[in-house]
């Protein structure tokens, strides 16, 4: 059995190693290139784009959609597993919840890229109209990022106060910091039923708020009436796309947090085997939904319909649909059917595979549809009839993904990835049973 120094040394954030700081390295350069981009942007306008009056919406969008899926995923799946009290997720609920926070507060980032410069954010409050979906996204968002955030810290505050006294003498700085956001935790009776009360309640409310959020988003699409988006199905076919993206960005994420942090003890097979079983689940569903979108305007055969279909089936935007199709859901289907498929290393290869399909299902989710406006498309510039993201696109998206993978590796240096104080009681409770057996 080991002993509470022994968790606590496992366990606790480390220095980033040689390997860590040339991948910060990398991400800053990365956002900085972004970060020109965008200046340009403010300057020049939305010219430097390639976005016009008939593809409005483009990568910007399609980010911010992956955002939302990705945030909505990592807290229902904590949500879930803490409410049904699974004792498998120890290990997996607070790097979801450190994704989840990562994701919401860049998806909020990337709307206000999209509306061109950064004032035009207050347009959205000033002049909200609440019969409006965009109205409600900007409510739902902050309402949700403070959500994920107390999903996050409440867990924390045990941790925080064993990471206080853990540096205490070797780094006081940081164990000044630690003994602030622990909140004067003692670990008495009264704290922990405050504690576990307040969890339920954010577990709880996290669950609808989250439901919320991507329904408001398919709504934004579906409520425009137009081809490839004017579908009653919308709303759950966006949460099943979001269970997909979400569950595949959380086993890619654990999988490298184990390798890096050696923590194979922690994190075992049995976790990414648990994981493949729910993400191939997911891919099931989210399969289903979009037989629902595409089988029924093939069989309703409306000319508008057959045109966007055919963009898609084998037109101009096929290599990508076949793409995102086959190689994000149906291959690793069949892949995580077999034991082996449900390795860590097959599943961190299956997640990066569903990971890139899911991105790139959101620009033909987006894209295609803006390009059959409502008006014929005629006299105008024969650029608009086609929408690829310009240099400045690329390089403020790839901006955006960098940042939110900044957030994520800052948190995983300086928060306990697996929770301390619950994996030892439940190491205790564990022993204790088997010293009961015998």
């Amino acid at each position: 059995m080991k002993s509470r120094e022994q968790f606590i040394q496992d366990l606790a954030p480390k220095k980033f190693t040689k390997a860590e700081k040339i991948w910060l390295g990398l991400l800053i350069v990365v956002i900085f290139a972004g970060f020109l981009a965008y200046v340009d942007q403010v300057r020049s306008g939305l010219q430097v784009t390639n976005l016009n009056d008939y593809a409005l919406w483009g990568i910007y969008i399609s980010n911010f959609v992956f955002f939302i899926a990705t945030s909505f995923v990592g807290a229902a799946t904590v949500a879930i597993l803490r409410l049904t009290q699974n004792a498998w997720r120890t290990p997996l609920v607070r790097i979801a919840e450190i994704i989840s926070l990562a994701a919401i507060i860049m998806a909020g980032v990337t709307i206000i890229i999209d509306l061109g410069r950064p004032d035009r954010a207050l347009y959205t409050i000033i002049y909200a109209r609440f019969q409006s979906p965009i109205t409600w996204d900007v409510i739902i968002i902050p309402t949700y990022l403070v959500a994920i955030f107390f999903l996050l810290y409440f867990p924390l505050l045990p941790d925080l106060a064993i990471l206080k006294e853990f540096y205490k003498k070797t780094n006081p700085r940081l164990s000044k910091w630690y003994g602030k956001l622990s909140l004067n935790w003692k670990g008495s009776a009264v704290q922990k039923a405050l504690q576990q009360k307040s969890i339920k309640i954010i577990a709880v409310l996290v669950l609808p708020l989250g439901l919320i959020l991507q329904t408001i988003d398919a709504w934004l699409f579906s409520s425009t009436y137009r081809i490839g988006w004017n579908s009653t199905n919308f709303g759950p076919y966006f949460i099943s796309g979001a269970f997909v993206a979400g569950v595949a960005t959380l086993v890619v994420t654990i999988f490298m947090v184990r390798k890096v942090k050696g923590l194979e003890e922690y994190i075992t097979d049995y976790h990414f085997d648990k994981m493949g079983k729910f993400l191939a689940l997911a891919c099931l569903i989210y399969l289903y939904f979009n037989a629902n979108e595409y089988l029924m305007p093939a069989y309703a055969s409306t000319v508008n319909e057959g045109i966007h279909l055919e963009t898609l089936f084998t037109g101009h935007y096929s290599t990508i649909f076949w793409f995102v199709t086959i190689g994000g859901l149906i291959v690793p289907v069949i892949i995580l059917m077999f034991k082996k498929g449900r390795s860590p290393v097959v599943m961190f290869w299956v997640g990066m595979l569903v990971v890139l399909a899911s991105w790139w299902k959101r620009y033909i989710i987006v894209t295609p549809t803006l390009l059959h406006p409502y008006l014929p498309i005629q006299g105008v510039p024969e650029s608009w009839r086609d929408y690829f993201p310009s240099l400045h696109e690329w390089l403020i998206t790839g901006s955006n993904l960098a940042t939110a993978l900044l957030i994520l590796t800052l948190l995983v240096r300086y928060l306990p990835v697996v929770a301390i104080q619950r994996t030892m009681d439940e190491s205790a409770l564990e022993n204790k049973a088997k010293t009961g057996e015998s």
